[in-house]
């Protein structure tokens, strides 16, 4: 092996120099984690020379990756990259550089690679043509191994053991050490943690001194208390293309109605508002536009042709209201609808629904908070741990559904794969920057003899 890094002993190292490095003494670099940011650090590094492994401590890699393509895999977005970039709120600096350095058309051209066109839907958002993530992954586990990435599952990540070693304990129970010149951690966020992302990492990372955001749930859906007659007559009843309102932000789309509240991608875009609010006062607002499309005025004279003695379910059921509708009116207002056309109307444009809270972690889509980014420094390396460097929803970002939470995963698992193989000399000009070897010209794959024994 070229020269030993001390990267958790928390001191400065000299990195690899270039000449140093061989097929045989080609440095060492572990990957904590086979999601997606993982699993592209780990190619960027086999792609730059260093010989890789991936500890995963499930059974099998990249489960909420799967689990994402169940419903159609929302790999990105296509809208205006400024644009795409604003999503990210107030991480948007940090993310911004990141995905300007591996943007929508660049993930788009890697999945082509790998076998699997993709297209822009209606909504703008980009989808693999399989709709899968399976055929993806398989096609890109096949890549890696070509490169000499090896994959070690039912591995747990135990922590640092100091001079350059980590701590893991593997299938048979057993714990043992392992030496590496530098490290990707990309253990996920806390959301559904039965895919592997327990966010146990960040007592570790704070034992460090390292400044971690707590994790919350985002992208969850809303909790409501609803009635008993509400929830048992509708649970699982959509309420389509709505407009929903919190404060000044609005999201547009089909939601559903759950036992617990509501779910949908409309729901989710605020959730992040919800939960801060509703942690602060108790409760919060959500506020329903069940006829975004219709105006105040032109819905005021549509309910003013009301016979006199027909009833408020009859009327609205013939004026296009679904039964989930009408009885979310009732729940906003349960003392009884108005009578007077422009009050139902003005209900029907903003029913107010009550929000305690968002869904558990257990439940989320992603994940908020994690390791501050002025805890990184521009190749994600954390300053704190020389050699260490972190990717995907480790990092404190909250990134809304429609593609942008996969896009960053992809984007700072580059970065971080690029900046440990900086950190060991293997990369030394920006034409090098890349990923696949139509972006990476001067890189080489590793030669079999690359491969490291697990």
């Amino acid at each position: 092996m070229g020269q030993s890094h001390p990267p958790f002993a928390f001191v400065a190292a000299a990195p690899v120099e270039a000449a140093q490095i061989t097929d045989v003494a080609a440095p060492f670099c572990a990957v904590i984690g086979a999601g997606p940011a993982g699993l592209f650090a780990a190619e960027a590094l086999a792609r730059a020379g260093a010989r890789v492994v991936i500890y995963e401590h499930k059974p099998s890699p990249a489960r909420k990756f799967l689990m994402a393509g169940r419903g159609g895999l929302n790999i990105t977005h296509s809208e205006n990259l400024e644009r795409f970039i604003a999503r990210y709120g107030a991480a948007a600096r940090h993310i911004g550089p990141l995905v300007r350095a591996f943007p929508p058309q660049a993930l788009r051209d890697f999945c082509a690679e790998l076998g699997e066109a993709t297209f822009v839907g209606s909504s703008g958002r980009v989808f693999p043509a399989s709709f899968k993530a399976s055929p993806l992954l398989r096609a890109w586990l096949t890549r890696l191994a070509g490169l000499g990435v090896a994959v070690a599952t039912r591995h747990a990540f135990l922590g640092f053991a100091g001079e350059g070693r980590l701590r893991l304990k593997g299938p048979d129970g057993a714990e043992f050490t392992r030496p590496a010149d530098a490290v990707v951690l990309a253990l996920g966020g806390a959301s559904w943690p039965r895919l592997g992302s327990e966010g146990g990492w960040t007592e570790l990372m704070r034992r460090s001194g390292v400044a971690v955001t707590p994790l919350a749930a985002a992208n969850s859906g809303a909790l409501v208390d609803w009635s008993p007659i509400f929830r048992g007559d509708f649970e699982g009843q959509p309420l389509k293309t709505v407009l929903l309102r919190h404060g000044d932000a609005v999201a547009r789309g089909d939601v559903v109605v759950t036992r617990t509240g509501l779910e949908g991608g409309p729901v989710y875009a605020l959730s992040s508002r919800l939960r801060e609010a509703a942690t602060q006062d108790g409760e919060t607002t959500l506020f329903l536009d069940l006829r975004p499309d219709t105006s105040l005025a032109c819905l005021t004279r549509k309910l003013s042709r009301r016979p006199a003695k027909q009833s408020h379910a009859t009327f609205l059921r013939r004026a296009g209201f679904s039964r989930a509708e009408i009885g979310l009116l009732r729940e906003a207002q349960p003392d009884g609808l108005p009578r007077d056309a422009e009050a139902l109307a003005a209900l029907i444009k903003n029913a107010p629904v009550k929000v305690t809270g968002v869904a558990g972690l257990e439940r989320a889509i992603s994940t908020a908070g994690g390791v501050a980014f002025d805890e990184v420094d521009g190749d994600l390396m954390v300053t704190k741990m020389p050699g260490v460097f972190v990717a995907g929803e480790m990092l404190d970002f909250d990134a809304p559904t429609g593609g942008y939470l996969l896009q960053a995963a992809f984007a700072t698992g580059l970065a971080a794969g690029r900046g440990a193989a900086r950190y060991l000399g293997l990369l030394r000009d920006e034409a090098q920057a890349g990923l696949s070897p139509s972006h990476l010209p001067k890189s080489r794959a590793p030669e079999a003899s690359n491969k490291y024994s697990v």
